[in-house]
C-alpha cells in the first residue's frame, strides 16, 4: 500500500507531467526538432490541462463526492500550473521561432496572436497565486480571482481558432467542457428553485 500511495502522490503526478516538457526540450537541445515543431504541442498540452483543471469543479457539482472527484479536485492545481507551464513553454519556442523582437511585435495584434498573449497575462496571477498561502491572504478575494481562468480558457480557444485553419482539434477538446459548465449551472439553477420553493412553502405553512 506504500508503494501504491507514493505513486499516486504529488510529486510522481509533477514528474509525469513534466515529461513531455523534458522530452520537446531534449529534443531541440540536441537537433532532432526546431522550435516550430513545438509551438502546437506546446498549446496543445497547456489547453489540455487547463481543461482538465477547469473540469473538476462541474465533475464535484454533478457527480458530488466521489474517490475519483476528489482525486481530481486535490490535483486540480497541479494541473492549473502544469497548463501555466507549457504556456511559457510555448512562449519560448516561439521567441525562438521568431529570431528577433521586430517580428513579434510587428504580428502582436493580429487576432490569433494577440488572444493567445492575453490568455498568457491572465495565467500569471493565477499561477502565482495558486498556493495555501495566497488563499489565506486573498480570502474571498481569491476566487474572484481565480475566476480570471475562464476568461483565459475562452482566449485560448480563441487563439487556437484563429491560428490553426481546422476548428475540430480546438472543438474535440473544449465541447466536452462546455457542456460540464452547462450541466453544472443548470443543477445548480435547479438546486435554487428547489430552495426557494421550499422556502416559500415554510412560509405558507
Amino acid at each position: 500500500m506504500s508503494i501504491l500511495r507514493k505513486l499516486n502522490s504529488l510529486p510522481v503526478l509533477w514528474i509525469l507531467l513534466a515529461i513531455p516538457a523534458l522530452l520537446m526540450i531534449r529534443g531541440y537541445w540536441v537537433g532532432d526538432i526546431i522550435a516550430m515543431d513545438m509551438l502546437h504541442p506546446t498549446g496543445e498540452l497547456s489547453a489540455r490541462f487547463m481543461i482538465i483543471a477547469l473540469m473538476t469543479t462541474p465533475f464535484s457539482v454533478i457527480f458530488g463526492k466521489r474517490p475519483w472527484v476528489d482525486w481530481f479536485m486535490k490535483r486540480r492545481r497541479s494541473f492549473g500550473l502544469a497548463a501555466f507551464g507549457y504556456a511559457v513553454l510555448h512562449l519560448i519556442f516561439y521567441i525562438i521561432d521568431m529570431e528577433a523582437l521586430k517580428p513579434i511585435l510587428a504580428e502582436f495584434w493580429a487576432p490569433g496572436i494577440w488572444t493567445g498573449w492575453a490568455a498568457l497575462f491572465l495565467f500569471v496571477p493565477l499561477a502565482i497565486t495558486s498556493n495555501n498561502a495566497s488563499m489565506r491572504r486573498l480570502k474571498q478575494g481569491w476566487k474572484r480571482l481565480q475566476r480570471l481562468v475562464y476568461i483565459a480558457a475562452i482566449l485560448t480557444l480563441a487563439h487556437w481558432l484563429l491560428i490553426h485553419d481546422g476548428v475540430g482539434g480546438a472543438l474535440a477538446h473544449f465541447i466536452p467542457l462546455a457542456l460540464l459548465e452547462i450541466a453544472r449551472f443548470a443543477i445548480i439553477f435547479r438546486k435554487r428553485n428547489d430552495d426557494v420553493k421550499q422556502h416559500e412553502t415554510l412560509r405558507t405553512e
